[in-house]
């Protein structure tokens, strides 16, 4: 883990998407945070010790999703198809697709595992929340805030667009795992990657942190808001540790038959492109219902004051 100091800095963006303003000052206090993301190696550890069983290997039940076609109750997760041609990218379904039999151990479904294709030391995907949650109980750690995520991912930059500065690619280097070209049909590889890469595959920020940027999201413990909370007063006053929104505000309005909570994700992953999800930046937000789990979501955990480790 790398140790980071506490401090205050300018939270969100008003550049990009509107979820990320305002502007705000946020203290946060010092803690520890995984130097990478948790590799398929430390998840395949945990459950072998533990026994766990990831959401993802789980059936679904119906009653919590109203309207579910029959035949979908089973378990599975959403895996990324490249798609062949242009499409509209208002459309995610254009491009995910529930797989049966999918999990962390068969990211891509059930033709597929991380030994045959080499992902020990890539970050672990399909894991949904309460996977990560478990994890993170185990190793005596916890998940990171959104506020500490975005502190440790700026790396000691302030009010920068990038973790390493103002421009995505200076000098045509390839800092972070993202998609190059145009999303989802025609990804040119320049970062050398289609889908995830090994961890610390790319350049270390400001703190020795690898992939806060890039390859895959990872979840926070902190329930979505749209509009982040902001300092009440003085604009000199500075939020102190926040810790995201309520439960029943996270749940998704164009969906009010569902309730299930929505958590923030921060990072951007392999997925992010310049026409599409400009996310692979320290301010980028986005919501994921904690049930979620898919190709591109990881984690990393955090050790605050006298919290232990045992992992």
């Amino acid at each position: 883990m790398v140790a980071i100091p506490g401090g205050t800095f300018t939270m969100g963006s008003e550049r990009f998407y509107p979820e990320e303003a305002p502007l705000r000052r946020v203290s946060v206090d010092a803690f520890r945070i995984d130097r990478t993301p948790v590799t398929n190696r430390q998840f395949a550890a945990f459950v072998a010790a533990t026994g766990h069983t990831t959401v993802a290997e789980m059936a679904p039940d119906p009653k919590d999703y109203p309207g579910m076609a029959p035949g979908m109750a089973r378990a599975g997760s959403l895996v990324f198809h490249k798609t062949a041609t242009p499409v509209d990218t208002a459309n995610p379904a254009n491009w995910w697709r529930f797989e049966f039999g999918a999990c962390w151990r068969h990211p891509l479904g059930p033709g597929s595992d991380v030994d045959s294709l080499g992902l020990w030391d890539h970050p672990v995907v399909q894991v949904a929340y309460a996977d990560a949650e478990a994890y993170a109980a185990w190793a005596g750690k916890d998940l990171p805030t959104e506020a500490e995520f975005e502190f440790a991912s700026r790396g000691g930059l302030e009010g920068k667009d990038y973790a390493w500065g103002d421009e995505l690619n200076p000098g045509g280097a390839m800092l972070a795992n993202t998609w190059q070209g145009l999303f989802p049909f025609a990804n040119q590889m320049l970062d050398g990657w289609e889908r995830t890469s090994p961890v610390g595959s790319f350049p270390a920020n400001g703190y020795g942190l690898f992939d806060m940027i890039g390859n895959t999201w990872e979840w926070t413990r902190d329930w979505w808001s749209d509009k982040p909370e902001a300092p009440k007063g003085k604009s000199c006053c500075a939020l102190d540790n926040p810790r995201g929104a309520k439960l029943k505000d996270s749940f998704d309005p164009a969906q009010p038959g569902v309730r299930i909570g929505r958590k923030v994700i921060k990072g951007g992953s392999h997925l992010c492109a310049p026409n599409y999800c400009q996310r692979y930046r320290p301010a980028a937000r986005h919501p994921e219902m904690v049930d979620t789990s898919t190709t591109h979501i990881g984690f990393r955990c955090v050790v605050r004051g006298g919290q232990g480790s045992s992992a």
